[in-house]
């Protein structure tokens, strides 16, 4: 018997928020999409020219830039922006190019008195203005005040900081939705990056973004998983333009398991997954349920570790993945398990490759530090991201994600009907996106 999200949370052994309990179903029509919004160059450079410069994009997280003069790069496309720790509770961030010759500022992250361009040595201080230029006479016809560094609008949410090229764009806080709201409980600016692991994908952009916004796939490509995370039963929710949600429980086994698959070996399959021995675990631990079994282990694993404890954490929030998605390509998990985020950028003007970014937020210490910051560690082209140690669980799980993502490309690219066809349902998450980005194209994202 297939059973629904919400009545799992009907067992669980804590009361659930009221922002799990909501229900957004989408409705969309089922025509399907073009092949050709993932090969074309031209349907890429529309999405550069109408949606990459107008969206608010995750750049980096604030403990990124902890210090006055930390500074990261954020590329995109042809564009380029630099995120600085200006003062001690000021970010800004301005185009990354020269105002003289045009060349590139700076190339990556770092720490700097002034921003210094290398070619002929003009600088400017950390605020943006002109700091020093060789000799100034031979630009006698330049203003200083002409010459300050172009700004990129910059706002901030949750510990992470975001960017938007378009200086008349909506506030931040109004282009994010629901998640504000949704978030206040789980607090991600509590939070400091554990992980970051970036790798270049031989596939569009989408096609990588889109094999993590279902469940659907399970099934076919981690039929590991299914004897303790129940696929079919998964929750998709909209919310307005930019958010959507997917809703998928662990410690619940696939309906694909089919009768006489009870709760020991749900545990003890969750529990492998985990590292840890079922032998462990008290015995009787099918009458507790398997879910709320598991949300103590993890509770009494990680809660003595944070600040505050994790004592009201449901077993959704221990267990679970609650994956949200903001237009175009920030994707950061909810709950208080160590939580997983997302992100997803073209490589250069390249329409059959892109960057993928898998970051890792831990909860701080209950000792009241702040962790530093993990830097980001680049994977080669051919190298598995179950190389990553630092992602021991869910590395080899993308590994099978990406036995995927190059075959779409090529396919796509092959299609004798040129058509992509989507689930009414377990895929409308990807219906809403390309929704938003016709908006964008189209020159109504404002509706």
């Amino acid at each position: 018997m297939t059973t629904n999200y919400q009545q799992l949370l009907d067992s669980d052994s804590r009361p659930v928020p009221p922002v799990l309990r909501e229900q957004s179903r989408p409705e969309f029509d089922t025509a399907p999409l073009d092949a050709a919004r993932y090969t074309s160059q031209a349907f890429f450079d529309a999405e550069d020219r109408e949606m990459w410069s107008r969206v608010w994009q995750m750049a980096c997280r604030l403990e990124d830039i902890p210090e006055i003069g930390d500074v990261e790069v954020y590329d995109i496309v042809d564009r380029s922006a630099l995120i600085v720790r200006s003062g001690t509770e000021e970010v800004r961030a301005y185009h990354n190019v020269c105002l003289h010759r045009g060349r590139k500022l700076l190339t990556q992250a770092g720490r700097v008195e002034s921003i210094r361009c290398g070619f002929h040595g003009w600088s400017w201080n950390l605020d943006g203005n002109l700091n020093s230029l060789p000799c100034r006479s031979e630009f006698a016809h330049l203003a200083d005040d002409d010459l300050s560094l172009v700004p990129v609008r910059a706002e901030t949410w949750g510990g992470f900081v975001f960017v938007n090229f378009d200086p008349e764009a909506e506030p931040l806080v109004d282009y994010l939705g629901v998640l504000p709201e949704h978030f206040v409980r789980w607090q991600p600016e509590h939070c400091y990056k554990a992980a970051h692991v970036a790798r270049v994908i031989p596939c569009n952009w989408k096609v990588a973004q889109e094999a993590f916004m279902e469940s659907y796939h399970v099934v076919a490509t981690h039929p590991q998983i299914l004897p303790f995370f129940d696929d079919v039963g998964s929750q998709y929710d909209v919310y307005g333009k930019h958010v959507n949600r997917n809703l998928a429980a662990f410690g619940a086994a696939s309906p694909h398991m089919g009768e006489g698959h009870g709760a020991r070996a749900v545990v003890d399959g969750m529990l492998e997954m985990w590292g840890r021995t079922p032998d462990a675990v008290p015995s009787g631990r099918e009458d507790a349920g398997a879910r709320a079994v598991l949300g103590n282990i993890s509770r009494r694993a990680l809660g003595r570790k944070v600040a505050g404890g994790l004592d009201d954490a449901t077993d959704a929030e221990m267990l679970d993945a609650l994956v949200y998605n903001v237009f175009p390509n920030f994707a950061p998990w909810g709950g208080f398990a160590p939580n997983i985020v997302y992100r997803w950028r073209p490589n250069g003007r390249d329409v059959d490759s892109c960057i993928m970014e898998v970051m890792m937020l831990k909860r701080l210490p209950a000792d009241g530090g702040r962790p530093e910051a993990a830097k980001v560690h680049w994977l080669g082209e051919d190298e598995p991201w179950s190389a990553a140690q630092e992602l021991p669980i869910l590395g080899p799980v993308i590994d099978q994600d990406m036995e995927n993502m190059p075959l779409v490309q090529r396919g796509l690219k092959a299609s004798p009907t040129g058509k992509v066809h989507l689930a009414s349902y377990a895929e409308s998450r990807i219906r809403h996106f390309h929704q938003t980005l016709d908006r964008y194209l189209s020159g109504n994202r404002r509706e």
